[in-house]
């Protein structure tokens, strides 16, 4: 049932009232529902009463920051309370022959935003998990502290690993400029796995449920692989308008410990082994 602060805000800024009211897959955090309305909006809504109190806000401001030219779409922002979200309908359409080619140069303009410091202007949340973007020079540190440190410290209280393994983590984390190359802060989505790579009406990529910060671009390009990758033409865009490292392959399972620990700490299940398991090919351990 919505809450009647989206129908109030509806209402009281000329949209009308909700005439029909459908639900749309999107993710397993909160319910997403397209409304329509008598006056012809079309609005797409977000909307969790047990929400932690800046999620929704946090959902914004990175889309806001998203919202550059020449990069991925993004939704615009209509309004944002604590316990709900309301933002452009970006209805889906197939995808176009040159999709996951504009898709690659697209992210590269993205990535192109720099920044003197990483993190981001409010801690923003990957699936409903916290994530600190207090501003640091030093991407190592960044990724050591609030990414990788901070996930295992969670999935300890959590009681998913031990003290051996937590120790395991950070040790892994402080030798990350012994893996990683020197990277310039970027502004990234931060969650960019396929189902946040949405198909517009008119065939072109759009991104969705940001978890943004300025980070490392390999973090992000790990990401897309994930869960199965993106099409050839997306990386070979990309890498052409992209100043990234020829070798980013070989550090995507570093990359996405980040993401396996947070799964883990969301979903439980077989992600905490898997994030142990490349922690330990790193370390040799």
């Amino acid at each position: 049932m919505l809450p009647k602060s989206v129908t109030t805000w509806l209402a009281k800024h000329g949209h009308g009232a909700v005439v029909s009211d459908h639900s749309v897959s999107g993710g397993c955090i909160n319910d997403t529902r397209v409304l329509r309305t008598d006056a012809g909006s079309t609005v797409f809504c977000k909307h969790n009463p047990a929400a932690p109190a800046a999620l929704f806000a946090a959902e914004a401001a990175g889309l806001q920051a998203l919202a550059i030219a020449g990069a991925p779409r993004v939704p615009e922002v209509y309004a944002v309370d604590d316990h709900f979200l309301l933002l452009e309908y970006l209805p889906p359409g197939p995808r176009r022959a040159d999709y996951w080619a504009c898709f690659g140069r697209a992210l590269a303009a993205l990535h192109a935003q720099g920044d003197e410091h990483f993190g981001f202007a409010v801690d923003t949340y990957c699936g409903d998990t916290r994530q600190p973007n207090a501003a640091c020079p030093d991407g190592y540190a960044f990724y050591a502290q609030q990414r990788f440190g901070f996930q295992a410290q969670l999935a300890r209280t959590a009681g998913l690993i031990g003290a051996r393994e937590h120790q395991r983590i950070e040790r892994f984390a402080e030798r990350l400029s012994d893996w990683v190359p020197v990277q310039s802060p970027a502004l990234i989505h931060g969650d960019l796995w396929s189902g946040n790579a949405h198909t517009t009406s008119d065939g072109a990529p759009a991104l969705i449920d940001p978890a943004a910060y300025y980070g490392w671009p390999e973090a992000e390009l790990a990401m897309t692989c994930l869960f199965g990758g993106f099409a050839p033409d997306f990386y070979a865009a990309y890498e052409e308008a992209a100043p990234i490292a020829a070798d980013w392959r070989t550090r995507v399972d570093l990359h996405n410990v980040y993401h396996l620990l947070n799964h883990a700490n969301i979903f439980g299940g077989a992600y905490t082994g898997q994030a142990l398991a490349v922690i330990q090919r790193y370390l040799g351990e």
